[in-house]
């Protein structure tokens, strides 16, 4: 048994998402389910909501070797694969958690409660900790697409649309950037406090937050992009158009952006439901 090898404690501080994301980034493949930029936006895209995520960290030594993070029954997990006991003891975490944080009046052993976890389909690694521990896959979904594009050949040169103009986001601009997310993505509880706390945290860059800008002055889509250095890997997220200006290309021009040192980038598409590529997150 490895238990004794490892030193378990629960998500304190920023740099425990350091840890978090060291790991994504030593474990990080082109089908891998979590990138460094996941972590920064998805900690970050939210403010005082912190109590509602338990999360847990195994370290060996100087290292982080594992992490759970549980939100609403559902769990986001990095096990290293050297350590193939860990990813099991992440899921009895998880399900010790779920039933202590399940409100009185729907226990997560009640009739129709279900945990979920999202794992990619070449994370083989974890699909025996799984199955031992009763999950089984799901056809129907929901589930992402994962998508990859290789940057080594470069990108055309981005052309918006007629009277629109592309541009990276500054201080000034968070507003309305922070607007066109929720208009987007409705509901979102997005705020202008909440990205400037995406802004600050790594490894964001300015010069990789893009939006489409529209005739009138408001953000019409974004594009935000997390480049990972160490594995030249970028990731897009989020990427959303405001509704009013679909259809028209605007997406795919400000995703057009380059990442300079990025060879690979992937973006995730919700496949839960047939969605045009005109819609709230695609644009």
């Amino acid at each position: 048994m490895t238990t004794a090898r490892f030193d378990r404690r629960p998500y304190a501080r920023v740099d425990d998402l350091r840890a978090m994301q060291d790991l994504a980034a030593r474990l990080w493949s082109p089908g891998a389910t979590w990138h460094v930029g996941d972590l920064a936006w998805e900690r970050f895209q939210h403010t005082g909501r912190e109590h509602e995520w338990p999360t847990m960290l195994w370290d060996a030594g100087d290292s982080t070797a594992a992490w759970g993070w549980a939100d609403s029954g559902h769990l986001g997990l990095v096990a290293d694969p050297r350590h193939p006991a860990l990813a099991g003891e992440v899921l009895g975490w998880f399900a010790a958690t779920t039933l202590a944080t399940a409100p009185a009046a729907a226990p997560a052993t009640a009739p129709g409660q279900v945990r979920t976890v999202t794992v990619s389909s070449t994370e083989t690694h974890l699909f025996p900790a799984l199955e031992r521990h009763g999950y089984r896959r799901a056809g129907d979904g929901p589930f992402f697409l994962h998508m990859v594009m290789d940057l080594d050949d470069g990108l055309p040169a981005p052309r918006p649309p007629a009277g629109y103009r592309l541009r990276t986001v500054g201080d000034a601009d968070v507003p309305r950037r922070a607007a066109a997310h929720r208009a987007a993505f409705h509901p979102s509880r997005v705020t202008e406090e909440s990205y400037h706390a995406v802004r600050r945290a790594w490894p964001y860059r300015p010069d990789l937050d893009w939006i489409a800008e529209a005739p009138d002055g408001s953000a019409a889509a974004f594009c935000l992009v997390w480049l990972d250095e160490a594995n030249r890997a970028a990731r897009i997220e989020p990427a959303g158009t405001a509704p009013g200006h679909r259809r028209r290309g605007c997406i795919g021009r400000s995703g057009s952006g380059s990442a300079p040192g990025a060879s690979p980038t992937a973006a995730r598409c919700s496949g839960s439901a047939p969605v045009r590529c005109g819609s709230g997150g695609c644009g």
